[in-house]
């Protein structure tokens, strides 16, 4: 099916990571009519609020980007605010969205949501097959139960909503907060700051040997409009590059970019999380998509985006 260039195409979250991605992609191909709202205007947790903001805009196309992230740590020590606040504003978004009979609706959930020990590489099918990571349990039961209300809606009224599961993420706009970062953009601050004060050594949190699979987020946005206009099942599909690297060897590359040449340590006391998370993405292949940046380049321009909202401070 194609989206038509005049829909009106409201992006939940358009400032974060994914949403702000997800937008521009949108841009460029030509899309008009599209509606935001930073969260100082609409708490998508405030459920009246939210069933207003859709009965007044009445969108064609919703793009669900909007959710509390963040890395390891925030996860490991704020599981009630991952899972209430994430329930809410999905369950809240979704149910306003299904008000209105909006046509089309995109759930963007995580990697997460499969079991730690689940095959390699990891199929949709090996949702609710085992036990989940206990670091981020909270937010990954939140985004399963998220998928189960696309089904449901499919299931019961017959609406054309999908859900994609993407890998980790980076790209302009992530979050470089050293208390809620993910594992890439915590790097990338960490070399430059050692960088900057010529410190003797960067430590790595764990093992430094799990698998990771790193997706730019404007190859995510792009993907979502690939799937939009090509994807009509309730099952979820992945959304990844199908390669993965150790943590280890994403530091080193960091540290290449950033021009880091101290040590590299590990500190194993400290939490390595799933041991491996690499997505089958052979569904989303055959729908005739691939991601087209490739994570060296999509590393040294992340790091140059960071470098400029620094202002070129040192």
């Amino acid at each position: 099916m194609t989206i038509d260039p005049r829909s009106v195409v409201y992006v939940a979250g358009h400032r974060g990571l994914v949403g702000s991605a997800v937008r521009r992609r949108l841009e460029a191909a030509g899309f008009s009519r599209l509606i935001g709202a930073t969260s100082a205007e609409l708490d998508l947790r405030d459920r009246d609020a939210t069933f207003a903001f859709l009965a007044e805009h009445r969108p064609d196309v919703v793009i669900d980007a909007a959710a509390r992230v963040g890395g390891i740590l925030a996860n490991r020590d704020h599981p009630t605010e991952f899972l209430s606040d994430n329930l809410r504003i999905q369950v809240n978004l979704m149910d306003a969205a299904l008000a209105v009979r909006t046509p089309r609706l995109l759930f963007l959930g995580s990697s997460c949501i499969y079991p730690k020990y689940a095959d390699q590489p990891i199929r949709e099918s090996s949702l609710l097959t085992g036990e989940l990571e206990p670091t981020n349990d909270a937010y990954a039961i939140a985004k399963i139960a998220g998928i189960m209300q696309v089904q449901a809606v499919r299931r019961q009224y017959g609406l054309p909503w999908i859900s994609a599961m993407p890998t980790n993420l980076y790209g302009p706009n992530d979050n470089f907060d050293p208390a809620s970062s993910h594992v890439l953009p915590a790097l990338i601050r960490r070399f430059h700051e050692a960088a900057s004060t010529d410190a003797a050594e960067v430590v790595l949190w764990g093992t430094g040997t799990p698998r990771r699979e790193f997706l730019h987020v404007d190859d995510l946005a792009d993907a979502c409009l690939h799937l939009l206009e090509h994807y009509d099942e309730p099952e979820p599909i992945n959304v990844g590059v199908g390669t993965d690297v150790t943590i280890r060897e994403l530091a080193e590359l960091v540290a290449r970019t950033i021009g880091y040449t101290g040590t590299i340590s590990t500190d194993p006391s400290k939490p390595d999380g799933t041991p491996r998370k690499l997505l089958d993405v052979s569904r989303l292949s055959a729908l005739g998509w691939k991601p087209g940046i490739d994570l060296a380049d999509g590393v040294a321009s992340t790091y140059a985006w960071y470098r400029g909202q620094l202002g070129g401070a040192e």
